[in-house]
């Protein structure tokens, strides 16, 4: 029994991650029905931007500061909604009154981009990282609660709960959701597309650059190539709790979390990834929409 419990709490914590994650490409989706591919490259950004200032910051003989985090998350989180902005304004909005599949191969093309422009800046191999201070792991009733895991489910658990109340509770949160609902129809009523799509990609890219430093904190090695099976999955976490559907995102990401520590701890480690698909691809044949969603006529 104690082990299934270590295994739930090693899931809600990978799984908030993906759910961080998730929730970019859900919002870009909800409001520009675009699947933004490069969503997983600008979670790497965040991990390697936290790397850097940490290496130009901090010494290696000192033990990481909570302050130092902090100062490492924000200019990571500072890099990462610049180039969100970046990537939208110069790929995307061109190409916003082209087909869809336009777009998509825009964003894979971007994809690569910054996969193999960060090998160019920062080498292909594997970097150490720390930026947590080191603590001892709790116990609890024999459940061993590392630091790392307890401050990515509390950080997880606050960002949620702000972008529920952005989403839901302000007028930019309900300009969103207008054009999400019909595009034409609030340009008409005086919103300004342009911003709200721009916010839209600079706030997720902004939460994938927190999953990036917890992600990088909890398996603490970064490289170009490491948000491509993060990003994948936070992918399937989306569609899983019906992408463009906040909630859904963040339901999506915990259920994956789960499901992949129950699998890789009571089978073996090498199916982790491949429940991923499997649950995508049931997903798909069963419920298209997501656990959350809601399917919509559409003229073909």
């Amino acid at each position: 029994m104690i082990d299934f419990l270590q295994r739930l709490v090693d899931g809600v914590s990978l799984g908030a991650i993906y759910a961080l994650i998730a929730l970019g490409y859900t919002m870009v989706y909800g409001v520009l029905q675009l699947i933004n591919f490069a969503h997983g490259d600008v979670f790497m950004l965040g991990a390697m931007m936290g790397w850097y200032a940490s290496s130009v910051w901090t010494s290696e003989s000192r033990d990481p500061s909570i302050a130092g985090a902090l100062a490492v998350t924000l200019f990571s989180m500072l890099v990462c909604a610049t180039v969100g902005l970046l990537i939208e304004r110069l790929a995307y909005r061109p190409l916003r009154g082209s087909p869809r599949l336009n777009a998509l191969i825009t964003a894979i093309g971007v994809s690569f981009f910054l996969e193999y422009g960060g090998q160019l800046l920062f080498g292909p191999n594997p970097r150490a990282f720390g930026v947590l201070p080191h603590r001892p792991s709790s116990v609890v009733a024999g459940i061993s609660i590392g630091y790392v895991d307890l401050v990515t489910i509390l950080t997880s658990v606050v960002l949620m709960i702000v972008l529920q109340r952005i989403v839901f509770h302000t007028r930019i949160g309900t300009a969103m959701r207008a054009v999400s609902w019909n595009p034409s129809v609030a340009a008409l009523m005086g919103v300004n597309i342009d911003l709200v799509i721009s916010f839209t990609f600079g706030l997720g890219s902004l939460l994938a650059a927190v999953a990036g430093i917890l992600y990088a904190s909890k398996y603490p090695s970064v490289h170009p190539l490491m948000g491509l099976m993060p990003g994948l999955k936070a992918f399937v976490a989306a569609v899983l709790g019906g992408i463009g559907n906040v909630p859904g995102a963040m339901l999506g990401g915990l259920l994956l979390g789960l499901a992949e520590q129950l699998v890789s701890g009571y089978t073996s480690s090498s199916w982790r990834d491949a429940v991923a698909f499997g649950i995508l691809i049931l997903i798909l044949l069963v419920k298209p929409s997501g656990l959350l969603g809601r399917g919509a006529a559409e003229k073909v």
